[in-house]
């Protein structure tokens, strides 16, 4: 499909047309788009929300932890804390265990926050579902990718 001078049309429409990245993607920027749009009059992004929700447990996590269950690296996950930690939503302190490691924790603000963006959530999830023919499918082929 390649001519000497190049990638071919037919080459280029091909990728655009069957190419899973390309697609999976869209799809992620626009659903993220949709989350954003849905969370911001109460002031958080999707992003945001995930972190939330990673630290809303029993036993405060680690960064390791954290940012290998939202598949970031752990320079990242440290810039998306920064904006949170300065709302006072999250609390970061030393591990006792290791003192070189930081665990986070949600503040009672955070608690707060969070407990009013799950219902956002659950409508906006709601809708997106209604769109898709199988919801359960889709998240078990993304799983299997991840």
């Amino acid at each position: 499909m390649a001519s000497a001078r190049g990638i071919t049309l037919e080459t280029t429409h091909l990728i655009r047309d069957c190419c899973l990245c390309l697609h999976v993607r869209r799809a992620a920027r626009a659903l993220a788009r949709r989350f954003d749009d849905a969370l911001r009059p109460i002031g958080l992004t999707n992003g945001e929300f995930s972190l939330l929700l990673t630290w809303n447990r029993p036993n405060p996590p680690g960064m390791t932890s954290a940012a290998k269950l939202l598949a970031m690296d752990r320079t990242t996950l440290t810039a998306a804390l920064k904006p949170l930690r300065r709302r006072g939503l999250v609390r970061i302190t030393p591990d006792p265990v290791d003192r070189r490691g930081r665990l986070m924790t949600l503040t009672a603000k955070g608690r707060k926050l969070l407990a009013r963006a799950v219902p956002i959530w659950r409508k906006t999830h709601a809708a997106v579902e209604a769109l898709l023919c199988d919801g359960d499918r889709l998240r078990n082929d993304l799983r299997a990718l991840s």
